[in-house]
């Protein structure tokens, strides 16, 4: 009788030649696109640190939300502490793209294509800095447009990739990895493409203001709760409890997402601990699956 785990080890082995070196050469390109990312980074915050102190930033509000709204009667708006948030993320992209493909360059794990996405998808971070440097450079609305728009494709992406590597884990065959990620693309983009975007206002967190955010809101929640238990689900189908590792994991890396992004304060920094954690955790519980392949 052939069991689930035999029957995942036969795909991979059909498939292994191909699609290792590929991904191996996608994780490669991502470590240099990142790595521009980090010295894009490091170059404006010569231009724009210095400058925070005296930012006075018109139609704009704080973050709001439960957890925000918490940290907002707790703390005061601090530009350079969101600015050291985003450039930990952006450094976050570059040393987790590093830890991804050292880790699993010699390992076929369906998942992890997925993984290194979300981990990609926040070198995107660095558009953030065109918030405060158009308060200096008086930069064109439609440039606020276009990085708005990217911005929000980037950060849509990672989330819908977590999705697609939980729906993998429950069972989706790897042949069909091309089909997934043009899905996960074109769902983004769907997104991204239709929501109104407000280029002259932004809140104290540099994020510009979308239209229909709370509905957006709601659909990320929403993602992250079923991927979350897809993972869960994932015990019974593959038959290894290590997928609840992983979906705690994610959980926590997830948390450690939403203060980067989000705060406008120092109490936003410190989720660069769980972000790191997290995703390494996730990833290491999904490597010790895949060695008994």
């Amino acid at each position: 009788m052939i069991g689930p785990w035999t029957r995942l080890s036969s795909l991979i082995r059909l498939d292994l030649d191909m699609t290792l070196s590929e991904r191996n050469i996608f994780f490669k390109a991502a470590i240099v696109f990142c790595a521009i990312s980090v010295l894009l980074i490091l170059a404006a915050s010569f231009l724009i640190a210095p400058s925070y102190s005296t930012i006075i930033v018109e139609n704009t509000h704080r973050p709001y939300g439960f957890f925000m709204g918490l940290f907002n009667q707790a703390f005061n708006v601090n530009y350079l502490a969101v600015h050291i948030s985003m450039s930990l993320v952006v450094f976050f992209s570059l040393f987790g793209a590093f830890f991804i493909y050292s880790f699993f360059e010699q390992t076929s794990a369906t998942e992890i294509l997925y993984f290194a996405f979300f981990t990609i998808s926040f070198s995107f971070e660095v558009i953030r800095l065109i918030m405060p440097m158009s308060l200096i450079y008086s930069f064109p609305s439609l440039y606020m447009l276009i990085a708005g728009r990217i911005l929000l494709f980037a950060r849509n992406f990672g989330i819908f990739s977590l999705f697609a590597a939980s729906i993998c884990a429950t069972g989706l065959e790897v042949q069909r990895t091309r089909a997934v990620v043009t899905t996960t693309i074109v769902a983004a983009l769907a997104i991204t493409i239709g929501v109104p975007i407000d280029t002259q206002s932004w809140d104290t967190s540099f994020n510009i203001i979308y239209g229909y955010n709370n509905i957006f809101r709601l659909i990320e929640f929403v993602t992250i709760l079923i991927t979350v238990i897809s993972f869960f689900i994932a015990i019974n189908i593959r038959g290894s409890k290590e997928y609840a590792n992983i979906g705690i994991g994610l959980l926590t890396a997830l948390v450690g997402r939403y203060l980067l992004l989000y705060s406008d304060n120092w109490a936003g920094v410190p989720g660069i601990l769980l972000l790191s954690f997290g995703t390494w955790y996730a990833c290491s519980k999904l490597h010790k699956i895949y060695l008994w392949l």
